[in-house]
């Protein structure tokens, strides 16, 4: 029996597909975030649209009302995602975009363009929103353990390409047609969303969610095609088998979805503390001022540094490519320095940098505010390397797996809501305070430090497992998670088995590792041993551990 295809692919490929068509989503939220920086000031599009020309409130309002429509899909994908699954999460958040693609571009004179053009941003960006919320869950679980972090990771740095791609078409197009400088641009998103309509008819659901969902055979036809194995293979069936050992401890046995009120509980599984860590990480992203430059380079430049419309846009050009080559730092890095010191690191980088931006532009005199541009340059080199993907990447490994699908839609929830906040405010503040606005992001980057310093535990080179262990430690020793961390060594599958019976998880709830709401007390416990067709036993540490796609 040869192993089963999805899209005529098996093993290594057929993950390489689902990666791609996940890293696609992902470039399509960048190019989102900075198509509207060449256009908004653009002479054509203010011709049409009246009501922003020269003025920076209405200029913020119909960029920022795009984060609006995300924050809705976030929250649509925390009420229904558990119901509607991965992929067709996945397909509707595309056609969601590429629907309000089309009603932006069709605005035309005469009636009312500007309502309808942020109509279409609204639904675009839900669309956004339901992809941000389900393609790190997606990706994380059709992934082994060992590369689910750097795909992650790699998810989170491709967003700066999707804006390089977004600035460097602004400036091409701004040479064209009044017509075709901004609705080009924007219309050339629909082929992203193709991909990822297109590519996921084809592609597997996640297997964990079929087998949450009781179709045990489609998760197991899909387990055996991401590992080009057969169904009836040994490693197959043991995958399956781990799976439903973290289903059960979850407390997804028997029930379609984890209640909200579990994110709010604490005792040794934490999980308000650890959903709030990264709700928190998402915050500090967005209020640290990344969005004040990706959305406005081009605007900073006109009138922070006063250059001309097209010199701002080839800098806003140059400055993404800055951008996205740090962006791939992280993925290099991320393992070794840790998740900690690239956090502290990046926010030492993007705070210096807004000092020396403000700085530069106290004088008022042209020599001085080149330096403001080489402040700016260096804020995105900061940011791309540290900022941009790991608040993707931390709520995903902190929260436990009960509470994890939520608690990361409560921090997408939390990106796109001060998201908006920063993309409304800073023309405004820019057009009112001026250099005081990069004073303003130092002195908050500056207040970032110590909460990362005293609240965020290290989670490299841990198992998902061993976070667990981490808080109950602090937990039931009453330090801190941080302290408890840099103090727990590093443990083997049998290690945080005795660990987990040290500090009560298995007795906490329903006779499991780390259950929590379990209905029913779990018919298996870590030491159980697997039976597999063949009469083969097989020993596992428990549900998840370093366990390939169920390890999620």
């Amino acid at each position: 029996m040869a192993p089963p295809r999805f899209m005529g692919l098996t093993g290594r490929p057929l993950s390489l597909a689902v990666s791609t068509v996940a890293t696609t989503g992902f470039v399509l939220f960048g190019y989102d975030q900075g198509v509207m920086s060449g256009i908004i000031t653009a002479p054509a599009f203010n011709n049409l649209f009246t009501a922003t020309k020269n003025n920076s409130t209405m200029q913020g309002f119909v960029t920022a009302i795009y984060e609006i429509g995300c924050l809705f899909g976030a929250i649509f994908i925390l009420m229904f995602g558990d119901y509607l699954g991965r992929r067709r999460s996945m397909m509707l958040g595309g056609a969601t975009m590429i629907f309000g693609v089309i009603i932006q571009v069709t605005a035309q004179p005469g009636s009312t363009p500007l309502a309808q053009f942020i109509i279409g941003r609204v639904i675009t960006g839900v669309g956004n929103g339901i992809n941000t919320s389900t393609i790190p869950t997606y990706q994380a679980e059709c992934s082994r353990t060992t590369n689910r972090g750097l795909l992650i990771c790699i998810e989170g740095g491709v967003i700066a390409f999707g804006t390089l791609i977004a600035y460097w078409i602004d400036y091409g197009a701004s040479y064209g047609s009044p017509d075709l400088s901004w609705r080009f641009p924007i219309a050339f998103q629909i082929v992203f969303g193709l991909i990822v309509c297109i590519g996921m008819v084809w592609l597997p659901e996640s297997p964990r969610w079929l087998l949450t969902r009781e179709r045990y055979e489609e998760g197991e036809t899909v387990i055996a095609a991401l590992r080009g194995l057969e169904r009836d293979d040994h490693e197959t069936q043991l995958q399956k088998t781990i799976i439903m050992e973290s289903i059960r401890a979850s407390g997804y046995a028997n029930r379609k979805g984890t209640p909200i009120k579990a994110l709010f509980t604490g005792g040794k599984t934490q999980h308000f503390q650890r959903m709030m860590l990264g709700v928190s990480s998402q915050f500090m992203q967005q209020v640290g001022g990344c969005n004040a430059v990706i959305y406005y380079f081009p605007i900073l430049f006109e009138t922070s540094i006063k250059q001309s419309h097209n010199i701002s846009l080839l800098l806003g050009g140059v400055n993404m490519i800055v951008y996205s080559i740090f962006a791939t730092v992280s993925w290099f890095i991320i393992e070794r320095a840790g998740r900690r010191k690239l956090f502290l690191w990046g926010t030492v980088g993007q705070g210096l940098s807004m000092v020396l931006t403000f700085s530069c532009l106290i004088p008022g005199t042209p020599g001085a505010a080149k330096g403001a541009a080489v402040g700016l340059f260096t804020y995105i080199a900061s940011f791309g390397a540290t900022w941009l993907p790991l608040p993707w990447l931390y709520p995903a490994e902190i929260n436990p797996i009960k509470t994890r699908a939520k608690a990361n839609a409560m921090s997408t929830c939390s990106n796109w809501l001060f998201n908006f906040l920063i993309v409304m405010i800073t023309p405004i503040m820019i057009d009112r305070i001026g250099w005081g606005t990069y004073l303003f992001f130092a002195l908050v980057n500056a207040c970032f430090i110590p909460v990362i310093y005293f609240t965020y535990p290290e989670t490299a080179h841990r198992s998902l497992e061993e976070i667990d262990i981490i808080f109950a430690k602090g937990y039931c020793e009453k330090i801190s998670y941080v302290k408890a961390a840099r103090e727990l060594p590093f443990l083997s599958d049998e290690e945080v088995e005795r660990k987990a019976l040290e500090y009560g998880l298995i007795d906490e709830a329903s006779g499991t590792y780390g259950s929590g709401y379990a209905t029913e007390k779990a018919d298996v416990t870590l030491r159980e041993r697997v039976m597999d067709e063949k009469g083969v036993e097989t020993s596992f540490g428990g549900p998840g551990m370093g366990a390939g796609i169920g390890g999620v």
